[in-house]
């Protein structure tokens, strides 16, 4: 049986938004992995093996080239789409505000998905903004079946008005499951065709100016379009003075309708914005003026507020209403709502049982654990061995599992992808100036480096930077999902592409001096650290690289072959190997009490031999 003979499946929201890509018709689907968006293209895959479908998909090195070969495609007429997460859209901002300018032939679809809390990003940036800042219109989805029909919706107006177009589905909506009613995917078969036009898709700044204002022109009609109640702009006010009207959009609106249908409150209107850009202004304004007051409900920004012409009586993030920051979780909009319901005499909500159990349990004071690298993880050891060779160096570091390296001390900085190297450079030509030598350590993964890593160190090489870089091979992308890098060459659909080697791209940087070591030998790394140092401080020396390649422990599980074992009468239970070591299977309950081994999620990768002084930890058998 195929998908489509099933007909309705239970599709995670980015599996409904790789549906909706299906359906749309688009020919090629180009992403970089970033939770919460890593879910998009292994959907898309699937369905594009169930199905025989002729869709081409691929991890992209970046999110800036993942939206070039995107807008390439759609240039040749086809139907093309790019995925990434919310701060994944500032590493193609450059691409995306020349796009708009540009227009486009065939339809292109960005999917920037928005981390309000943050659970996983830098920043919590909301992407309706950045789609006002980049004059590209947006849709912004509640549930996993609307984010669906947006896509098509979304491919249907980029080339009604040859612009490029955004869907910013919330996490909630990237990870919620909801019954979808599949359809059958559109065959355009449109074969590619670039019609030469050297003014508009090679436009000087004259002609840009040209493109602005025609782009101005696409955005008053489109305006105007949206002015009217429409599929995701609308409202049910039919009167004239009500206590109360929410406003609200994505996941916010779910959870307001939620609470409204529950309670059976049914004199509160509602209005619904999922097109926030252009923003329907007559609309909205009409909804407001029907109420006296006005409760805006949305993630992550203050775009529907700021929208308003009147915030007098508003109730919102600028009046203080509403969290400036973090998720609106149900439990936070139930509480904003049972406020604004009881200030205005419409409704007298219950507290939340929740909350009693809330407070019971921090009454109950329990000890809190924070997030920590997987037991065996190889980048522990890597950890380990640069900060017992330099402790007082400065470590810069960047994004992935490897963040968790603060926790054993040898993490200082983390700025964005690719600052693992730049801030280290930053830092050498800083002490550098002043005729200062101090040890500087950076850290990067190896996805990492292939997104934003290369541009970095040939910065640093070109400008005779000098510090050490170890690069943390683990062979996969293990913080997203365990996607694919370029050292593997496997490709999205599980083909193989060309294998591109880690040190290989190192060494076409510039780098003379590579050194490859196994993490899980920690006394040579300590000592090949300390070597690498030397040749950085050497006249005719430079950047050094450490290759610490050893395979992610969840993505390869381990042979188990050291078995450790943890010697009572030695262990003084001084707990250095608990708080210098940290793996989570060497377990302290009480200062004073000896450290156990917790073989449930043990790895026996032997590694923590080398944290303890003592000689208490051993390998099964040793006598020493």
């Amino acid at each position: 049986m195929t998908i489509t003979e099933a007909r309705v499946e239970i599709l995670l929201g980015n599996g409904a938004i790789a549906r909706g890509l299906i359906e749309a018709g688009c020919d090629v689907l180009c992403s970089y992995p970033g939770t919460p968006s890593s879910e998009i293209v292994p959907e898309a895959v699937r369905f594009k093996k169930a199905e025989n479908l002729p869709i081409y998909i691929e991890w992209s090195a970046n999110e800036k080239v993942a939206f070039d070969n995107a807008f390439a495609a759609c240039l040749t007429g086809k139907r093309a789409a790019v995925c990434m997460k919310q701060v994944g859209l500032n590493v193609a901002a450059d691409s995306l505000m020349s796009a708009a300018y540009q227009g486009v032939v065939g339809g292109l679809v960005v999917i920037s998905c928005d981390d309000p809390g943050p659970h996983s990003s830098q920043t919590e940036q909301d992407t309706r903004l950045f789609a006002h800042f980049a004059k590209v219109p947006v849709f912004d989805p509640s549930t996993p079946e609307m984010a669906r029909d947006m896509v098509i919706r979304a491919f249907e107006i980029s080339e009604e008005f040859r612009t490029p177009f955004i869907i910013r589905p919330g996490i909630r909506v990237c990870h919620a499951r909801q019954a979808i009613e599949l359809r059958e995917p559109k065959r355009l078969g449109r074969t590619a065709n670039f019609i030469k036009d050297v003014e508009r898709w090679a436009a000087t700044p004259r002609y840009r100016y040209v493109l602005h204002k025609e782009l101005n022109e696409k955005h008053a009609r489109m305006a105007l379009a949206s002015a009217e109640p429409g599929e995701y702009n609308h409202h049910d006010a039919t009167g004239n003075d009500y206590p109360l009207g929410i406003i609200a959009g994505g996941v916010p609106l779910a959870n307001a309708l939620d609470i409204l249908d529950e309670f059976g409150i049914g004199d509160v209107p509602v209005c619904h914005v999922g097109a926030a850009f252009p923003f329907p202004l007559s609309l909205v304004e009409d909804f407001r003026k029907r109420c006296r007051n006005i409760l805006v409900l949305e993630e992550t920004d203050t775009v529907i507020e700021l929208f308003l012409q009147n915030r007098e009586n508003v109730r919102g993030r600028i009046s203080g209403h509403v969290p400036s920051e973090g998720e609106l979780v149900p439990e936070i909009i139930y509480n904003i709502m049972r406020e604004a319901l009881s200030a205005t005499g419409v409704y007298q909500l219950p507290v939340l049982e929740g909350e009693k159990v809330a407070a019971a349990v921090a009454d109950m004071n329990l000890p809190t654990r924070k997030p920590t690298l997987c037991p065996g993880c190889p980048h522990r050891a890597s950890f380990y061995a640069i900060r017992k060779a330099f402790p007082k160096a400065i470590f810069t570091s960047d994004i992935g599992c490897y963040t968790l390296g603060m926790n054993l001390g040898a993490v200082d900085t983390v700025l964005d992808m690719g600052s693992g190297i730049t801030m280290a450079s930053g830092f050498f030509q800083a002490y550098n100036q002043d005729d200062q030598e101090k040890p500087i350590i950076g850290t990067m993964g190896d996805s990492t480096f292939y997104h934003s890593g290369l541009p970095s160190l040939l910065n640093a090489v070109y400008n005779d930077a000098r510090f050490i870089l170890v690069l943390l091979d683990n062979d996969i992308t293990a913080m997203t999902g365990m996607q694919p890098t370029p050292g593997l060459g496997i490709r999205a659909d599980g083909s193989m592409g060309k294998k591109i080697p880690l040190e290989r791209a190192v060494e076409g940087c510039g780098i003379d001096w590579i050194k490859i070591h196994d993490p899980y030998d920690v006394e040579n790394l300590i000592a090949l650290v300390k070597e690498a140092y030397e040749h950085t401080k050497q006249p005719d020396g430079g950047v050094a690289v450490i290759i610490s390649r050893h395979p992610c422990i969840i993505k390869y599980p381990p042979k188990r072959e050291h078995r450790v074992e943890i010697d009572a009468e030695a262990c003084n239970a001084c707990g250095v190997c608990v708080k210098k070591f940290e793996c989570p299977a060497l377990v302290q309950t009480g200062k004073k009490e000896k450290v156990t081994i917790d073989r449930r999620i043990c790895v026996d990768c032997g590694v923590c031999v080398v944290s303890c002084k003592e000689g208490a930890i051993k390998e099964a058998g040793s006598s020493d």
